[in-house]
């Protein structure tokens, strides 16, 4: 109070009119004024949504032998909101994820209305995951899904739910006047069907009116700020995150994280940095530091430099330090928003990136078709991927092939968004829908949905991640003795059995309720509407047929509110919860994977068909839509099993970051050589390193200053953590950097950042050098 008093009244007065007048002129002359054309505000934003790169088991492909022991590079919450000045506002999140959670959901909307109030709720925020399997699990709130992670994983929620916010906080302050174009092209080689025969089940007519079993569009988006110009693109294209295979360590965003970070790579340094000519590079991605360097000595100059930088010891480090190294983070221009780039899952159901088909590993032979076995076991049969026998080879050409078409689409958009914002969100219960089918020869009947079922068909997995035991796909009958372990668990009643038929059922998901609900029942469906665009948010995949059947549906509907503009209509796939596959009717009668894991019954895709349908029809009338029941959240009921990092150690006289295999001494690499520096280290699930970084490749500039070249963020460096026991306080990191083409000539170090806990709780930060090499 006593600060008002001190106050020169008619010196604030001059002030405040000066800058009235200075703060008008800049609003006319800014591309960020409130006085611009642009019909739209667009804010992007991005952070990092990494999780324990230890011990926890990966989510999606249900194999506990796939714990999570290093990176391949980090994963990220990528953002855009769409608001009118005056009116609506949507929001969409994609993740470097396997799938979106309810409870996430749940949790990251709580913050948003203590930050926000109702600027941001359920109706018109949508969160997406591309569907990798390579992250790390526990995330999910329903029993089901969190069995093979040793039950709930609170380190992998909470940094999900600290970075989806914190992506829409800075979207929402880049809110800048700005337009939108939109874009479609096609894809031949990044996809092929898995379930080629339940395919093939639905009707010739339907199938006739398709040149392909999958759909091979991508659907683009570019936002360009008034003030700064392009600032992101967003894009949705069907595709399988599996090109990393079942039996991965590494933590990875598998292709559609790798072609995000291609084109966000590419648009900062060929287009803003314009660092090279030749904006692909030599491998086909973008090249980063080939101009840090400007001059080149000579081999044997850059030998003596090497020689005179020797790894130390380990030492203490802060924090900050492995943040402030990060090469994106040095590259990117302080004033200007960060270009992001997303590539979003749309109806991937039955789409594999393994492109060059199915074979048995035993006798290299295809796979049976009907049911993918060999022999009749389907632990043989496994996709193959167009860099096979290198999953990492795989995921970059897959990752590529769509980031291209990307770049492709993003430099020719010509059609702008225009008209209103808007969204229509509904929560269903989908274990006792009433929907209503056409009747064969003719009229209709109302039929039911079910509770929550798996077949035996889903025991036996995919081509591209196989399961165990005698399961195989396509089996509508199941098997005695498994029927009795089912039993065990829950025996299915008469009205569940004949509701899910064909399918029989293995596990009676949805009536199991102990020790907390194992399948959910209560799902979001929702319709985001940009001018001409309509974003359809599921809670699943869809398969092929399935999504086009919705698309078809919802656009017929939308089209009649429509005033003759070319009407745009995708699919985001798991998207604000998860609930498995939504396969078509005829290939629910097949029972392969697909069908055997639709949970709520041969009607399912039907049921989510009639519910879009009131959605499209609520928008184009303006009418409000019942919310529907709220689903539960569980977040005080979870249980964990993973056991905590107790304390971490290292040998007698040893520090942590020092090096226990270095390069040698003298040493001279050409690139696509092998560079592999080994630390002694801690559990990586002390400190996540959020927005920083495990690994990194540091190049001299001059005789003494070390420029960050790469870092966990890049594909062709791999941290990877192990220890002698899984007991053993003892661990050591293994950072491999595979030299790309496009690396310069120079002298260079490998550097490992991590933290240790001491057994009174305690985490200390550390940091360790391998000796300095040449590149020649």
């Amino acid at each position: 109070m006593e600060l008002f008093s001190l106050i020169d009244f008619n010196s604030l007065r001059v002030c405040v009119s000066s800058w009235f007048w200075i703060t008008i002129f800049i609003l006319l002359h800014s591309g960020k004024g409130v006085f611009s054309d642009s019909k739209y505000l667009i804010g992007l934003g991005s952070y990092d949504i990494t999780g324990p790169a230890a011990d926890v088991n990966m989510m999606g492909y249900a194999n506990t032998g796939q714990i999570a022991s290093g990176i391949h590079f980090r994963l990220r919450a990528r953002t855009f909101i769409v608001a009118e000045p005056k009116g609506k506002r949507v929001v969409f999140v994609n993740l470097d994820a396997c799938m979106a959670s309810q409870l996430v959901t749940i949790k990251v909307l709580e913050r948003l209305n203590a930050r926000y109030g109702e600027l941001y709720t359920e109706k018109n925020v949508a969160i997406s995951g591309i569907h990798t399997h390579a992250g790390p699990g526990g995330y999910l709130q329903y029993v089901v899904y969190i069995v093979t992670s040793l039950g709930f994983v609170r380190q992998s929620f909470d940094v999900l739910v600290d970075g989806i916010e914190k992506s829409i906080v800075e979207a929402h302050e880049n809110l800048s006047p700005g337009s939108i174009f939109v874009n479609k092209g096609e894809i031949l080689d990044a996809g092929v069907n898995r379930s080629p025969s339940a395919y093939l089940n639905n009707p010739t007519a339907e199938r006739s009116k398709y040149k392909y079993d999958v759909d091979k569009e991508m659907t683009l988006l570019k936002f360009v700020d008034d003030q700064w110009g392009p600032v992101g693109s967003f894009n949705w294209f069907a595709t399988h995150g599996t090109s990393m295979s079942r039996t991965n360590p590494l933590i990875s965003g598998d292709n559609k994280g790798a072609a995000a970070r291609f084109m966000e790579d590419w648009f900062e340094q060929s287009v803003v940095m314009s660092t090279s000519s030749d904006e692909f590079g030599a491998e086909g991605i973008p090249q980063r530091v080939s101009s840090i360097i400007s001059n080149h000595p000579e081999h044997h100059e850059l030998l003596e430099l090497a020689a005179s930088f020797q790894s130390p010891p380990g030492k203490p480090a802060t924090r900050t330090l492995s943040v402030a190294r990060r090469v994106r983070g040095a590259l990117r221009l302080a004033n200007k928003p960060a270009f992001v780039s997303a590539f979003c899952q749309s109806n991937c159901g039955d789409v594999s990136p393994n492109v060059l088909g199915a074979f048995c590993i035993d006798t290299g032979l295809p796979c049976d078709f009907n049911h993918s076995t060999c022999g009749g076991k389907n632990e043989l049969c496994y996709g193959r991927g167009p860099g096979y026998p290198d999953e990492f080879e795989s995921t970059r050409i897959i990752g590529e092939r769509q980031f291209k078409k990307a770049v492709d689409l993003f430099n020719k958009v010509s059609e702008t968004l225009k008209g209103n914002v808007d969204y229509r969100h509904a929560y269903i219960d989908f274990s006792q829908l009433e929907v209503k089918v056409p009747k064969q020869g003719g009229g209709s009947e109302v039929v039911k949905t079910c509770p929550a079922a798996m077949g035996f068909g889903f025991a036996a997995g995919t081509t591209d991640g196989p399961g165990a035991f005698d399961f195989k796909q396509g089996d509508d009958q199941g098997n005695p003795f498994w029927k009795l372990v089912r039993n065990v668990l829950k025996t299915p009643g008469k009205e569940q059995i004949d509701c899910q038929h064909p399918k029989p059922i293995l596990l009676d998901t949805g009536e199991m309720k102990e020790p907390y609900d194992w399948a959910p029942s209560i799902l979001p469906i929702q319709i985001l509407r940009i001018g001409q665009l309509a974003i359809l948010s599921v809670p699943g995949e869809f398969t092929t047929m399935a999504g086009r059947r919705l698309r078809d549906a919802v656009k017929t509907v939308l089209s009649a509110g429509n005033s003759g503009e070319n009407l745009h209509v995708v699919i985001a796939g798991l998207t604000n919860a998860y609930s498995q596959y939504v396969t078509t009717f005829e290939e629910y009668e097949v029972q392969r994977y697909e069908g055997a894991s639709t949970l709520y019954g041969p009607h399912t895709l039907n049921a989510y068909i009639q519910e879009f349908k009131k959605l499209a029809s609520a928008l184009i009338t303006n009418q409000p839509v019942e919310p529907g029941p709220q689903p539960p959240d569980l977040l005080n009921r979870q249980i964990s099993l993973l056991t905590p990092v107790v304390m971490d150690a290292t040998p007698r006289g040893v520090n942590f970051g020092d090096v226990s295999t270095d390069v040698p001494q003298n040493a001279t690499f050409k690139r696509g050589d092998l560079v592999t520096v080994v630390f002694w280290s801690a559990c990586p699930r002390n400190d996540l390193m959020t927005e920083g970084t495990f690994s990194l490749v540091e190049i001299l500039k001059g005789t003494d200053t070390w420029v960050p070249a790469y870092d966990d963020d890049d594909f062709c460096l791999q941290f990877k953590w192990s220890r002698p026991s899984k007991f053993s306080t003892r661990s050591q990191a293994t950072i491999e950097w595979r030299i790309p083409k496009s690396a310069t000539s120079g002298v260079y170090r490998i550097r490992h950042f991590g933290a240790s806990k001491s057994l009174f709780g305690s985490i200390r930060h550390f940091t360790g050098s391998s000796r300095a090499f040449v590149l020649a």
